[in-house]
């Protein structure tokens, strides 16, 4: 039997990611059927569950693929450049529109959360990391604990999502984001 170079392998994975993430933001999680997965990937199921273990696998790998994505620019620039890179290139993060039935899995499906979180855990420890050193060179307002800083930034970013998602995102988006960014500055004053 012939070996498969990395180089191919690596570029099969993609192309899987790439299909898997179109399928999910069409047809959400549960109706991203192995069918309607190997119609968006022109794969078969066997080439796609080679790289991946399951349905859960592939969806876990995308958000892990998007938390890596948005750690890197949540450590550099903050969370709310990702939530502007999200008003940006929405389509890149269309398929997040699946957010209510991952809320209801997170519930529901223990090992789903698990795996989730672990996932989710790389963005919450960028964005801490973000907020702690801005708050060390005085920008970041030091009257509110870092966490209720990001709770309330997670907050914002879960119904930016929804958002998104519903297909109503509006023109002032951007400029809601301007008032949340503000709003935990420190002031010149304080």
């Amino acid at each position: 039997m012939p070996k498969v170079s990395e180089d191919h392998l690596a570029s099969r994975r993609r192309q899987i990611l790439a299909g898997a993430r179109r399928c999910f933001a069409e047809f959400g999680y549960d109706g991203a059927t192995v069918r309607r997965l190997e119609d968006a990937t022109g794969l078969s199921r066997g080439a796609i569950f080679h790289h991946f273990k399951d349905k859960d696998g592939l969806f876990l790998a995308l958000a892990q693929e998007d938390a890596a994505r948005m750690a890197d620019v949540a450590a550099e620039q903050g969370l709310v450049q990702v939530m502007r890179d999200m008003l940006a290139s929405p389509e890149q993060f269309d398929w997040l529109g699946t957010r209510l039935e991952i809320t209801r899995r997170l519930r529901t499906d223990p090992d789903f959360a698990k795996a989730w979180t672990q996932h989710s855990a790389e963005l919450t420890k960028a964005t801490v990391g973000r907020l702690e050193r801005q708050r060390e060179a005085g920008r970041l307002r030091d009257d509110v604990p870092t966490e209720v800083v990001l709770s309330y930034l997670d907050l914002v970013l879960d119904g930016l999502i929804a958002r998104l998602a519903s297909g109503t995102a509006d023109d002032e988006l951007a400029a809601v984001l301007d008032l949340v960014e503000e709003s935990v500055r420190r002031t010149a004053a304080g």
